[in-house]
Formats: structure tokens, sequence, C-alpha cells
């Protein structure tokens, strides 16, 4: 994907970030500012004045468009989606269309953060979070994203104070053991680092299963930001982790609670605009020396996400609203 040094655009991507043990460590992103109610961040809470750089594929970008969607900021906060399949120039941008940038009219990502006052040395990822009028970042962080949305504008609060501290804890284990435990398979360089990772990934998902015998949500009754960070992961199971990055012990249909839940998180109005399983599969299945040579992507899985009463394609309850 490249990298930005000292607000200079590389072509050369550096590869996985691992460590001794052949272990995969996500970068920490760096831009990290706040929009808040009052603007004493110099942030301010307006509408139309934020641009949010996204693309289809990335789980972590899919966090920030699930929480736009349940805040109501479609018309409030813009949208660029980048073309689903890096370039050598990262993500890029069409002059028009779907995947073009309405907010800068960028062709490639790194142009935006070439931008900054700061010179920018990192990954050049999304989510990007945009301020038009300043003409500087915000965040490039997701979670701080979701949450700076969820709390800085009206509507439906998803991280209520009464549930904070069970919002965190499931937030801290999925982040680490799912959200980028797949990753950490996918990206393991040897056998051992594999081998922890994808015991996590199964350990957790065993665990959300179990959660869910007498609760709809992770948090109880209520829909939360814990569901929607663990969300994200659970669409691109079956169709890209699953075979990708060889986290194969079982699909996420095989989970009966599960799937029940995923699918209803799913018919959530304005969830389903934010997928796209074909887009998934052709992302992780792209070119990759390590994981796929030849970029050949599997015709299957037909899974059937709108399937909705109890026992179909593995559900076992019933799937409410």
């Amino acid at each position: 994907m490249g990298v930005m040094i000292g607000g200079v655009y590389h072509v050369e991507d550096p590869g996985p970030d691992t460590v001794e043990g052949g272990e995969f460590r996500r970068a920490e992103a760096t831009i990290r500012h706040r929009i808040t109610r009052d603007g004493s961040s110099g942030f301010p809470a307006e509408v139309g004045r934020y641009h949010l750089y996204a693309a289809w594929n990335c789980p972590w970008a899919h966090r920030a468009l699930l929480m736009r969607v349940e805040k109501g900021l479609e018309d409030a906060v813009s949208v660029a989606h980048a073309r689903p399949r890096r370039t050598e120039a990262g993500w890029v941008f069409d002059a028009e269309g779907a995947y073009s940038d309405p907010a800068l009219g960028v062709a490639a990502l790194h142009e935006v953060y070439a931008r900054e006052a700061a010179p920018y040395t990192g990954r050049v990822t999304v989510p990007l979070l945009w301020d038009k009028v300043a003409g500087r970042a915000v965040s490039n962080e997701s979670a701080e994203i979701v949450r700076m949305l969820n709390d800085a504008f009206p509507g439906p609060d998803l991280a209520p104070p009464e549930l904070l501290d069970e919002i965190e804890g499931w937030n801290a284990r999925i982040h680490r053991d799912l959200n980028n435990g797949v990753y950490r398979a996918g990206f393991a360089r040897t056998q051992e680092a594999y081998d922890r990772a994808v015991a996590d990934v199964f350990a957790t998902l065993d665990a959300v299963e179990a959660a869910l015998a007498d609760r709809p949500f992770l948090c109880g009754d209520r829909y939360t930001e814990a569901d929607l960070r663990l969300f994200p992961t659970l669409a691109r199971f079956d169709v890209a982790y699953h075979y990708a990055f060889k986290c194969n012990i079982r699909r996420l249909v095989d989970y009966p609670r599960l799937w029940d839940y995923a699918r209803r998180i799913h018919r959530r109005p304005g969830v389903a605009a934010t997928v796209d399983f074909d887009i998934y599969k052709r992302g992780y299945f792209s070119p990759s020396a390590l994981r796929n040579p030849l970029g050949i992507v599997p015709a299957g899985p037909e899974i059937d996400w709108n399937t909705g009463s109890a026992g179909e394609a593995g559900g076992a309850g019933p799937l409410g609203t």
C-alpha cells in the first residue's frame, strides 16, 4: 500500500507489519483529533463540515460507515469511496462516478494526507475523517471516529454511560482477538504465530455465541457500539477470512445464534447498503505473493444473508428486529 515519509508518498510497499516470531502487529493510527459538540477541540459538530474517506473492502472504514448510518448522518457527513483494489499509488479515485472524491477531487488518498500541515509519516489508510472548512484531517483511527460521531452528533446513543464498561470490555477483546485476530492469522509468518491467532479468533466467536444464548445483542437488549464494531468482521468472515486468511475451523453459518445475530444486524435500516460481499471476496483474494500469488478469486461460497426464519442456513432462533 506504500507509505508516507515526511509528507512524501513512497510506492515501495513495506509489507505486513510483523515482529519477532512471525506475528502480525498493526501499526497505530497517528492523526487523532476529535469532533466535539461545543467545538472546544477546534472541530465543532457542524452539519456538512466533514468528509469521510472510506473503501468498501476495509472493515475499519466499515465501522465509520455504520455509525454514519446509525446516527442518520448520510446528509451531514459526505463520503468518498476509493476504488476496491489498491494500486501502487495506494487507495485511488476516479475522476467521476461512484469511486470519485466529491470533496477535494484527488486521484489518490496520499494526496489528502500530503495536505496535512505537519508532514505525515505512516501508512495511508482509511478511514480518514477530513474537515473541509479547516482543510485538515481530524482522525484516521477508526474506533475514535466511531465514538466521536456517536458522542458529538444528535441521534441514538450507541455508547450509553450505563453500558460503557461492558461495551469497552467487548470492544477490547473483539478488537484484539477477532477484528485484528483474523489479520494476525492471515499475515502470520510462522506456524506458531498462526496457531495462536486462529485459536484466539475461534475462542472469541465461541464466547460471542455463548453470550447470545440469553440476549439479542452483546450488551443485552440494546444494539450498541460493541455490536457495530463486531459486524464488519462477521460480514467478511465466510466469504473472505475463512478461506483467504485460513480461519477455517468453523464458518459463521456454523454458529446458530451468531448467524441469526449477524443477519439481524444486516437487516437494520441502512446497514445492507454498507455491505458488498463480492467486493470483499475480490479484495481479499487479490494477488498476494504470500497468500494468493495467482490472484484467482474463488466462485463460492453461496450464502443467503436474507433468510429470516429459524433454522434457515444454520439459524436456530428468532431474528427479531
